[in-house]
């Protein structure tokens, strides 16, 4: 029986704890904002620096073919939390005819050694990281 709602985000959440990853200190959580026009994604980019927003910021071409956002910011994984931070992404990427792909845990945490989030070069839909 799971702690948490059962959706993707719960689902993902229940796999880190799973993992046995902290769930109550802060982690580093990768967002990704999905583009198919790289002029859009840097708009997208540009606007989101100009917000100065804390947290990082990079933009990837991805193996879809897509320009790939990844806002990595630190919090508590509060299933709340990050279901409000993806709708507000996804509000701002559809502005520039993108939108959100989802969240993982992609850089090494401190203290924390088992746990390791492998979205990369061979990611597909098929990879278990939570895309909706």
């Amino acid at each position: 029986m799971s702690q948490f709602p059962d959706d993707g985000n719960g689902d993902m959440l229940q796999a880190l704890a799973d993992a046995g990853v902290d769930l109550s200190k802060s982690l580093a959580l990768d967002f990704y904002l999905v583009f198919k026009n790289k002029e859009k994604a840097e708009m997208a980019l540009n606007e989101l620096t100009a917000l100065d927003q804390p947290g990082e910021v990079e933009l990837n071409f991805n193996d879809l073919e897509q320009w790939e956002l990844i806002v990595s910011l630190n919090m508590v994984p509060d299933h709340t939390a990050i279901t409000n931070k993806e709708a507000e992404l996804d509000k701002f990427a559809k502005k520039f005819g993108g939108f959100n792909d989802g969240w993982g845990v992609m850089q090494h945490q401190d203290g924390d050694d088992d746990f390791d989030d492998e979205h990369g070069e061979d990611c597909d839909d098929d990879c278990g990281h939570h895309h909706h």
